[in-house]
């Protein structure tokens, strides 16, 4: 799980689906959906050492992953708590 430093996804929890070059690829499983993940350079993520380990296991082992999952998993974590 990593956290936005910068741009209008700014203090935004993601996931790192995958990682190419100097660039990490991030999805909130709402806005940016799976199908069309963030592409950050590394420098404007803040890593943490928080790993949600379900994920993690999908993700390793190709299993099916859908937004929903990714949404439930960051939950937790999200700023802007509806009332």
């Amino acid at each position: 799980m990593e956290f936005s430093k910068a741009g209008r996804d700014k203090g935004g929890a993601f996931i790192v689906v995958s990682v190419g070059g100097e660039y990490a690829y991030l999805t909130d499983g709402g806005s940016r959906p799976l199908t069309k993940p963030k592409k950050k350079k590394f420098k404007h993520i803040q890593p943490t050492k928080a790993c949600i380990d379900y994920i993690k296991n999908k993700i390793i082992n190709k299993l099916y992953l859908n937004d929903s999952d990714i949404r439930k998993a960051l939950s937790p974590y999200s700023s802007n708590k509806e009332a």
